[in-house]
């Protein structure tokens, strides 16, 4: 089906980290592989990935991963967000090589051939249209911005925190599956010449301390250690030091709840009111058989003390007798 003939496999092995991230041999590879994929199925023009018209080039993205990959149904959810997410890599990555000059501006650019046989002409003309919009450009400009000058860059370039924790664990030669979000985000932000600029070991140095002085309940909470240090606020979904495809619940075990539907709200109402008669009618037998034993020791008491009296000088005579 594809061209490329580097795709072209079967029954490839999977490997995943303690956290269910994609991990070497062969991560990689399907992550490259996915956004082969969502380049051939997803136009460059989608602006929702949740929409509905999706639908048919989401199961077509799947269907080819189960046929090139050993993957279980339940990784679906997972490398379709994977997908989602490198797409939004490409429609960058086409914004900065061929829509913008080296002062970052926009210009106008033909369709680039390279990509003639994925992208049509309509489709690159829409796309253009929209990086033309003024909105766009205003956020464009926010997110440029803001990501210009991180406090802590990041320095592993496309490693990925799983396959660098990974790497750390097997130079290591650790028996232990996890490394702290913490150790694992220092690691990030240590450069080829292997030097620790102060703010990152800082940050590390408190949230040393603070993991030893919080109790266990509390540094498993929807704010990790890192996130408290940092003093940010720690979004949903994500678990700030471990990077994609990691959540709340998966990382910290918490069980799942949900709110009821009003369904499952009626009938444990109606379940309720059955339970109140019945508790109503067993009082109300109770107050009954007692009310009845009540009047039943009255009328005894009430029969014995009518029972005629002897006089007393009768009662003495007859003592005298015996």
């Amino acid at each position: 089906m594809f061209t490329n003939s580097r795709y072209r496999m079967c029954g490839v092995s999977l490997h995943n980290s303690a956290e269910d991230q994609l991990i070497e041999p062969n991560g990689s590879m399907l992550e490259s592989y996915i956004g082969f994929l969502v380049r051939q199925h997803i136009p460059i023009t989608c602006d929702n990935w949740r929409s509905p018209d999706l639908k048919v080039g989401k199961e077509k993205i799947w269907s080819e991963i189960q046929r090139s990959f050993h993957i279980d149904e339940s990784r679906q959810k997972y490398c379709i967000q994977l997908a989602g997410k490198r797409l939004r890599g490409f429609r960058s990555f086409l914004s900065n090589k061929f829509l913008k000059d080296e002062e970052g501006k926009f210009v106008e650019a033909e369709r680039p051939m390279k990509y003639a046989e994925i992208i049509s002409a309509d489709e690159w003309d829409n796309f253009v249209a929209k990086r033309r919009n003024e909105k766009f450009h205003e956020v464009s400009d926010i997110n440029r911005k803001r990501a210009s000058k991180p406090a802590y860059p990041y320095k592993k370039g496309r490693t990925g925190y799983a396959r660098l924790q990974q790497r750390i664990l097997a130079e290591e030669k650790s028996d232990a599956t996890s490394l702290p979000e913490h150790v694992l985000w220092k690691a990030a932000r240590v450069g080829k010449d292997g030097v620790v600029v102060e703010a990152v070991q800082t940050v590390y140095d408190e949230c040393e301390t603070l993991s030893q002085t919080l109790p266990s309940t509390e540094v498993q909470d929807c704010r990790s250690v890192l996130s408290r240090v940092l003093n940010v606020p720690e979004y949903s979904g994500r678990v700030r030091g471990k990077g994609f495809g990691v959540t709340p619940s998966s990382f910290y075990k918490k069980p799942k709840t949900k709110n009821p539907t009003n369904k499952e709200v009626m009938e444990t109402l109606a379940e309720l009111r059955a339970q109140v008669l019945q508790l109503q009618n067993e009082n109300a037998r109770y107050r009954e058989e007692r009310c009845a034993s009540e009047a039943k020791d009255t009328s005894d008491r009430a029969s014995i003390n009518c029972q005629p009296k002897f006089p007393e000088v009768i009662i003495y005579v007859i003592m005298k007798l015996k």
